[in-house]
């Protein structure tokens, strides 16, 4: 990244991908599946609450909720439009199949500290895709940091 670029200017609509800071999009379908892998129930809790959030449309409460980093990467507005197009594209989830969580302790970028990294393949109205969402830790609680989408339908 360059001097003059923000974090969000990573943001990138190409065939393979697009990416969003701190948006989630999950089904309660995946919550039994995701604790069975050794999710830490705060992070599950979190990820389930934001399902809630962002099906209902409630963005605001999203972003407000959102760890720092994601904040510091994307304004309201910015997200807001992001989360927009990524459904105008691919439409809504149609089956989330869990596929990883992995917890990670780091000193460096992108998310350093306590995080947790959960992967799913997904099939969305109009394609498939891999959904990645990651989870911080900050005081004891956790929160939603970045989440990346990964789809041809994305063109």
């Amino acid at each position: 990244m360059t001097s003059n670029q923000t974090p969000f200017a990573l943001l990138h609509h190409t065939a393979t991908g697009l990416l969003i800071f701190g948006l989630v999009i999950s089904c309660a379908a995946c919550s039994q599946t995701t604790r069975r892998s050794g999710m830490p129930a705060g992070a599950q809790t979190v990820l389930d609450a934001s399902i809630e959030d962002i099906d209902a449309g409630r963005y605001e409460k999203l972003y407000q909720e959102a760890a720092d980093e994601w904040r510091q990467s994307a304004t309201l507005e910015q997200s807001e439009t992001t989360l927009r197009t990524l459904h105008e594209k691919l439409g809504s989830v149609r089956v989330r199949d869990f596929e990883t969580a992995r917890e990670e302790q780091t000193s460096t970028a992108p998310i350093p500290g306590h995080s947790l990294i959960v992967i799913y393949q997904t099939s969305f109205e109009r394609g498939q895709g891999m959904e990645t969402f990651t989870l911080v830790e900050h005081g004891g609680r956790w929160y939603l940091a970045r989440y990346f989408v990964s789809s041809t339908a994305l063109k």
